[in-house]
């Protein structure tokens, strides 16, 4: 499916960057409670959340915090009262969060958090790539990718339908490209609010210790087995490791269903809502990425086509749970799969390449799959590269030579012979 826009919702379309696109979002969700610190470069969406409800926008509570854990430990306990809850935040922010990512999904608790993506020092860099939302595919949260800043308040508002699912009740990372998208200004249709009401009613939590009256505990210290108790049965820890992984595994269909209901209600659609395809209908070949990299794809395949090669695109919307099946059903048409992974990792090559690999092993006459590393650090990518990184690809296919070696495109290590000659 291609995305499609009402004619009749034009007077709505306002100029925003991405980081406002998403206090837009968190606004008309009618978010309660928000805890933050600034971190560049999503700063702009916690202070336009804290200026919305100065300004009376917005009826939530803003708690001021010492630092990104802070934040985080807030969102769980407003969460576990019963209130929506969201925030945001980048790169090494995240990472101080990472000791709470776990709490909140192991208590099932649906908050949202921007992550405008940002490079991991060390060296330090503030500009974007993805590694740090890669590294939360361990902690049993869901995480979506956006391309644009459209896709970003529609992201963020189907984020809340997903997350606050009773099939679900997980936490969500709404990740998009740090100053790439964070920063630029783009046309964004903002919907009425009777219309957003409509598709997010008022949260109906699962957990609300708000009634101070009777004493309630969360998390206590768990056993390796299952307990038996006067006032029933305790699982062990095993059964909710369980518990979690099944409800990730049953997001899938509900991430759908939430885009699908979306895209009735507003006229917008970003493919099936796990994944978003162009010029595949007739390609035998196909790139697969994720965020900013799908995006300069599509302005490469142009030049590619014209070459002759039969090529479309294949960009990840839903990146935990990773949507395998749905991957595999997709891909076996292809012939070949060149993937550019704006991360590492570490060790081995990139995610999206190996995890690509994993999902279509066992396949009858599987597509070739190579993978590249590209614009690391913020570093540009450009047509060229992509271009690149196809042609190698495809010669890689008819060599019939397999590898996992990491290859990065882009480089300038040829500027830094100096280091090796002993010059200063």
């Amino acid at each position: 499916m291609t995305q499609a826009i009402k004619v009749n919702k034009e007077e709505n379309r306002k100029i925003l960057t991405g980081n406002h696109a998403a206090a837009h979002a968190f606004r008309q969700a009618k978010v309660e409670v928000v805890s933050a610190y600034p971190i560049t470069p999503q700063s702009p969406v916690v202070e336009k959340i804290s200026d919305f409800i100065a300004k009376g926008k917005l009826n939530a509570r803003f708690v001021r915090v010492e630092s990104e854990h802070s934040a985080l430990a807030v969102c769980c306990a407003a969460s576990a009262t019963g209130s929506r809850v969201g925030t945001a935040t980048s790169a090494h922010g995240l990472e101080l969060m990472y000791e709470m990512l776990p709490w909140a999904s192991g208590n099932r608790l649906p908050i949202i958090i921007n992550l405008a993506t940002r490079a991991l020092g060390a060296p330090w860099s503030v500009w974007t790539d993805h590694q740090d939302f890669i590294t939360v595919r361990d902690v049993g949260w869901i995480q979506l990718f956006c391309e644009n800043n459209q896709e970003i308040y529609d992201t963020n508002l189907q984020a809340f339908k997903i997350a606050e699912d009773p099939r679900v009740f997980l936490p969500t990372i709404v990740g998009y490209d740090g100053y790439i998208l964070s920063h630029t200004m783009m046309p964004v249709i903002l919907e009425d609010q009777k219309e957003i009401d409509n598709f997010l009613p008022p949260i109906n939590h699962h957990i609300n210790l708000s009634d101070i009256s009777k004493v309630k505990g969360v998390d206590p210290v768990t056993t390796p087995h299952i307990v038996k108790r006067k006032e029933g049965t305790a699982p062990g820890y095993y059964e909710y490791r369980y518990s979690l992984q099944k409800a990730l595994e049953s997001s899938i269909d509900v991430v759908k269903q939430a885009h699908d209901e979306f895209a009735e209600e507003f006229g917008r659609s970003y493919g099936n809502g796990i994944y978003k395809t162009y010029l595949t209908k007739d390609a035998d070949s196909v790139i697969f990425a994720m965020g900013s990299i799908a995006s300069q794809a599509r302005n490469a395949l142009e030049t590619l086509r014209n070459s002759g090669l039969n090529i479309g695109l294949v960009s990840l919307r839903l990146f935990r749970p990773f949507p395998a099946e749905d991957l595999r059903n997709l891909m076996a048409q292809f012939k070949n799969i060149i993937v550019f992974d704006r991360d590492i990792g570490y060790g081995y090559e990139g995610v999206l390449s190996y995890e690509l690999k994993s999902a279509l092993y066992g396949l009858n006459n599987p597509p070739f799959i190579k993978g590249f590393i590209v614009g690391l650090g913020g570093r540009d990518v450009s047509d060229d590269q992509i271009i690149e990184g196809v042609e190698k690809g495809l010669d890689y296919a008819e060599k019939g030579e397999f590898s996992n070696k990491t290859e990065f495109i882009g480089l300038k290590l040829d500027e830094l012979d100096f280091l090796n000659r002993g010059e200063k």
